[in-house]
């Protein structure tokens, strides 16, 4: 992201707790600060600028909540944390401040697709999910690495998964209505629900709303196994699921939509990686990278407030995927306009 942005002519500046200067050599625009981002003094930061906020769950929450504060700031938060920026909310947000939030591939880009398929057909009758980033081949053990955070991956299995029945968001447990599905080039794949939906939920009506992360089959029976015997250890997950640049690996998501009267609308989102990142990186980073060059371009794309990707203008969304699809990013399914 980082580097995409720089290529774009933006200056970057990152806060990093972990020196990684060597990654960013050859970059001019792009200053490297180490140190703990919340040891800064967060109010005397430029408010001109655009914050993105890339850090995981609820250490991210806690750092848009105090860059929120101030007053008519611009912020893109990815920490995809289970109390969601919308809570600011609930106490304060400055006067003139915008948030926009979730904008990865999912969620992010599947909350576009969905209300493009809204916009399209009206109100859904089945609305689904289905997304994951995967070791290529089936290669042992977990047959999986985390190509995020493993703790935010570990909170995906075990926290319940507010889904649509009915035209009513419900909790179910996380990790159930598993089945098996064909991805082509891959073959048989697992999926099981999760708690990805988040603003749509609310945002686009459905009378069956569903999330399922899709994993390669048996990683997920694995995890139920060892958590009803009491030996799974979260701790050795996270070394168990460590990402190998060097293996190679594919993200994968199907977004389909139908309505009441049978028509539907279906996307397939796929990428191997590239020499400027993993695919996980490619996919998430180039939705935001697209989200803040259209916000550079229009400083009035977004009124004041909190706003999820699906609100987004749809000849932002369109240029979204195009700017994917000419770096690599395969994306299948009908035109957005």
């Amino acid at each position: 992201m980082a580097r995409k942005l720089a290529e774009s002519g933006f200056n970057v500046y990152i806060y990093d707790i972990e020196a990684k200067n060597s990654i960013f050599q050859g970059y001019e625009n792009i200053t490297v600060h180490v140190g703990d981002i919340f040891d800064y003094d967060l109010e005397a930061l430029d408010n001109e600028a655009i914050f993105v906020n890339m850090l995981p769950g609820e250490t991210g929450h806690n750092l848009t909540k105090r860059l929120a504060s101030a007053e008519s700031r611009q912020i893109v938060d990815l920490s995809f944390s289970e109390k969601t920026p919308d809570t600011i909310l609930e106490d304060s947000i400055g006067i003139g401040t915008k948030v926009l939030w979730d904008v990865g591939i999912a969620p992010g880009l599947s909350n576009m697709l969905l209300s493009e398929a809204y916009g399209k057909m009206g109100r859904l009758r089945t609305a689904e999910i289905r997304v994951g980033g995967n070791p290529t081949e089936k290669n042992g053990g977990w047959n999986y690495m985390a190509p995020f955070s493993p703790r935010d991956v570990i909170a995906e299995y075990t926290r319940p998964a507010r889904v649509v029945r009915k035209g009513v968001t419900v909790t179910l447990p996380a990790l159930t209505e598993r089945h098996s599905i064909e991805v082509e080039g891959r073959g048989t794949m697992e999926a099981f629900l999760t708690d990805g939906l988040r603003s749509v939920m609310s945002s686009i009506p459905a009378e069956e709303m569903s999330e399922y992360t899709v994993r390669w089959p048996g990683h997920i029976e694995r995890f139920v196994r060892e958590r009803e015997s009491n030996s799974l250890d979260l701790e050795r997950l996270i070394g168990e699921w460590s990402f190998d640049s060097d293996t190679p690996e594919f993200t994968w998501m199907e977004v389909s939509a139908i309505d009441h009267l049978g028509n539907s609308m279906n996307w397939i989102v796929n990428d191997s990686g590239g020499e400027d990142g993993s695919s996980m990186a490619r996919t998430t980073g180039l939705v935001t990278v697209g989200c803040i060059r259209a916000w550079v371009e229009d400083p009035g794309m977004l009124e004041p407030g909190i706003h999820a990707p699906e609100s987004l203008p749809r000849n932002v969304v369109d240029s979204i995927i195009e700017m994917m699809r000419e770096n690599g990013v395969e994306i299948i399914g009908p035109i957005v306009n």
